[in-house]
C-alpha cells in the first residue's frame, strides 16, 4: 500500500502499534512450562478486547491467531499442545486487522535464561535480528526492492547462514498481504522502485543449515530437513522523503 493521506496513515500507525503490544505482551508470556496454546488463547482475548481481528485465521484460514514456530520449525507452526522447555527458540508472529488497516511483526525469543540456548540457536537468533536491521536501514524513497534483499543477503551468508527464499515481505495495508514482494535476497538497483508513502514488510527467515525445507503432517508447519535451528524477525515500515518509519517498533506515535 502507499499511505497517501493522514488517515491512512493514523490507521496503520495504530493497527501496527496494537499488534507490537501484543507481540510484546506474548514474548513475556513465553516461559518454560506455557504450551504454544496458552499463546494462542491470550492473543485472541486481546485482539478481542482491542476490538481486532486476527487476519491470519480470518484472511487465510490458518488455524489459530498467531504462528508459533519452535527451533527447526521456520515458519506457520500451529498453536497447539506444545509445552514450551527452556533452550527453546521459539518465533512469533502476529497479524491483526484493526479499523480497516493490517498491522503485522514477528519476534524469535529464547525460552528460559540465555544461557540455556545453544550456540547455534544464539548464534542464529543474533544474525536474524541484525539482519532485519540491515535492510531497514537500506530503505530509502528513490531506491529499489532489491537494495533490501541485498542487505540482508550479504549480512546472513557473510556469518555463513542462508536465507529462506520462498517466503518474502509483502506490502500491506487494507489487507495482509499486498503487492510489492519484499525478498530478503536480491541485487541492489534491482526489483520495484521504492515510493514516498509505501508500507511493507521486511521479514528475514534465517537458518543455521541447510535451507530445504519440508511441510509437517498439519499441513502449515515448515520445518527444515536437516533439523537447523531456525529465526524469523519481522517489521512493517513505511518509506517517506524524511527517512523510514518502523510502524510496529512499540512506542511510534499513533
Amino acid at each position: 500500500m502507499v499511505a497517501k493521506g493522514k488517515n491512512d496513515i493514523a490507521g496503520l500507525r495504530r493497527a501496527n502499534q496494537v499488534t507490537a503490544r501484543l507481540l510484546h505482551d506474548l514474548a513475556r508470556q513465553a516461559q518454560p512450562g506455557v504450551t504454544t496454546g496458552d499463546l494462542n488463547r491470550s492473543a485472541a482475548k486481546q485482539i478481542q478486547q482491542v476490538g481486532g481481528e486476527a487476519v491470519f485465521h480470518t484472511q487465510n484460514g490458518f488455524p489459530g491467531c498467531i504462528n508459533t514456530s519452535v527451533n527447526d520449525e521456520a515458519v506457520h507452526g500451529v498453536p497447539g499442545d506444545r509445552v514450551l522447555l527452556a533452550g527453546d527458540l521459539l518465533k512469533i508472529d502476529c497479524g491483526v486487522r484493526l479499523g480497516g488497516f493490517c498491522g503485522d511483526t514477528t519476534i524469535t525469543v529464547g525460552i528460559g535464561d540465555r544461557t540455556t540456548l545453544s550456540a547455534e540457536r544464539r548464534a542464529v537468533l543474533a544474525v536474524t535480528r541484525e539482519a532485519l536491521w540491515r535492510g531497514i536501514r537500506a530503505v530509502r524513497v528513490g531506491g529499489r526492492v532489491g537494495d533490501i534483499g541485498q542487505a540482508i543477503q550479504t549480512y546472513v551468508e557473510a556469518h555463513g547462514m542462508q536465507v529462506l527464499r520462498q517466503y518474502t515481505g509483502h506490502g500491506l495495508g487494507r489487507r495482509l498481504w499486498e503487492e510489492p514482494t519484499i525478498p530478503a535476497f536480491g541485487r541492489a538497483g534491482n526489483g520495484p522502485p521504492i515510493v514516498d508513502g509505501m508500507v511493507f514488510t521486511i521479514e528475514p527467515i534465517v537458518v543455521a543449515g541447510s535451507p530445504e525445507v519440508y511441510t509437517a503432517a498439519d499441513g502449515w508447519t515448515v520445518c527444515t530437513v536437516d533439523h537447523s535451528p531456525v529465526a524469523q524477525f519481522e517489521h512493517t515500515v513505511m518509506a517517506t522523503r524524511h527517512g523510514t518509519e518502523v510502524l510496529s517498533r512499540l512506542g511510534t506515535s499513533a
